[in-house]
């Protein structure tokens, strides 16, 4: 496809580069850390764009739905204010980044960084229109982030080269990204996202 040139309402979209979903972490996401280049890459051309960085966190209390213990399909992970819970250091997230977490109450779960969040009001305030979405897991809030941000009104990019999945089942990325296209979003490679109105050597 042709380039994508990145203008005034485009924001980028960070999902949950939290320790406890990197390799070793309580719910780690095989190959997790690949994506961290990448991601930092695409930080790097929106932030010389002056344009809105959001990075998305899970920020679970100790008795969360989503754990075993409460009967969920998942072992305690980003429990707020945890090291696990805490971004990963080698992300350059700029001192301006909105964070947005999710999943901040005991009874509720929430894999999109839309629900629950004011997350669809900041990008409107600041006359987003089409975001970028990366990050982890491909198969989970990386999906339902997607399809609540199409749902929202905003086109929507994909980056698979800076997303991974759990693949519970294997498979499960590759399917994800097949039902994200399915519903509006458009895959696009790195090399494919360019700057508007500045020459880069």
């Amino acid at each position: 496809m042709s380039a994508i040139h990145l203008e005034p309402g485009d924001a980028l979209l960070i999902i949950d580069l939290q320790y406890d979903f990197l390799p070793g972490g309580a719910l780690g996401v095989a190959n997790g850390h690949e994506v961290i280049a990448p991601i930092n890459h695409l930080i790097e051309l929106f932030q010389a764009q002056g344009l809105p960085i959001v990075a998305s966190r899970d920020w679970h209390p100790q008795d969360h739905c989503s754990f075993a213990a409460q009967g969920g399909p998942w072992p305690p992970h980003c429990q707020a204010d945890s090291p696990g819970a805490e971004f990963a250091a080698e992300l350059a997230l700029p001192d301006d980044a909105i964070v947005v977490s999710k999943a901040d109450t005991a009874a509720v779960d929430a894999y999109s960084a839309f629900g629950g969040t004011d997350l669809s009001a900041q990008l409107r305030a600041r006359e987003v229109t089409r975001v970028t979405v990366c990050g982890l897991a491909t198969d989970y809030c990386v999906l339902n982030t997607v399809t609540d941000a199409l749902e929202e009104g905003f086109d929507t990019l994909i980056v698979p080269e800076a997303m991974r999945a759990v693949d519970v089942k294997p498979g499960d990325g590759t399917r994800a990204i097949d039902r994200m296209v399915a519903r509006g979003a458009v895959p696009v490679r790195l090399g494919e996202i360019g700057m508007t109105a500045l020459s880069v050597a």
